[in-house]
Order: C-alpha cells, then sequence, then structure tokens
C-alpha cells in the first residue's frame, strides 16, 4: 500500500495551495485510520501539520490554526489540505501519514511546498 501525495508548488506569501493524498490500494481499512500531514523544514525536525481521527476530529498544529483546514474523503481514499495565508516559515516538505495503533504507520513520498516572500 502505498501514500500518494501530491498537490505542493511555488506560491507567493499569502497564497494558498491545496495538497491531496490518495491511497488507492487501501481497501475499507482506510476509513479506520488516522491520517495526517506533516512537514519538514530545511535543517528542523518533521512536524505534525495536522491530522484527522476516524471519527473525524482534527488536530492541528498551533502555528496552522485558522489557516490550514485537514479533511478526508474515504470513498476516494482521500484526504486534504488546504492551506490559506501562507508564510514562508510553512515552507518545507510535506508529508501524509497513515497510522492505527501499530499495525498500520504509512508515510508518502511527500511534496515540496516553497513559500516565496
Amino acid at each position: 500500500v502505498q501514500l500518494q501525495a501530491s498537490g505542493g508548488g511555488l506560491v507567493p506569501a499569502g497564497g494558498s495551495l491545496r495538497l491531496s493524498c490518495e491511497a488507492p490500494g487501501m481497501d475499507f481499512s482506510f476509513s479506520m485510520n488516522r491520517m495526517g500531514w506533516y512537514r519538514q523544514a530545511p535543517g528542523k525536525q518533521r512536524e505534525l501539520v495536522a491530522n484527522i481521527a476516524s471519527n473525524g476530529q482534527t488536530r492541528y498544529a498551533d502555528s496552522v490554526k485558522g489557516r490550514f483546514t485537514i479533511s478526508r474523503v474515504n470513498a476516494k481514499r482521500t484526504i486534504y489540505l488546504q492551506m490559506n495565508s501562507l508564510n514562508t516559515e510553512d515552507t518545507g516538505v510535506y508529508y501524509c501519514n497513515a497510522a492505527r495503533g501499530t499495525i498500520v504507520d504509512l508515510w508518502g513520498q511527500g511534496t515540496q511546498v516553497t513559500v516565496s516572500s
């Protein structure tokens, strides 16, 4: 099973992007996973951006609250990250993750987001 992230790119500060992460090879169990987005900026550790539980409950990093929105469409085996009011500190490689206890811990290949000043 692979996670396929897309939607990254170069955007000016204040702009928006929408990231997508698909798991086409995952069966009905997709809906059971907590899905999340992480990012890694140059020289920094990977950090949680947002996640969404199987019941739809969401969690956001303080730095993105009010600007980013995570969502999921289980029927499409897809999650999204709508990113608005981007700033240069949002620059990094964004990774999607699927997790469920100790059973599932999958990572996508990452998609680059670059915000120019």
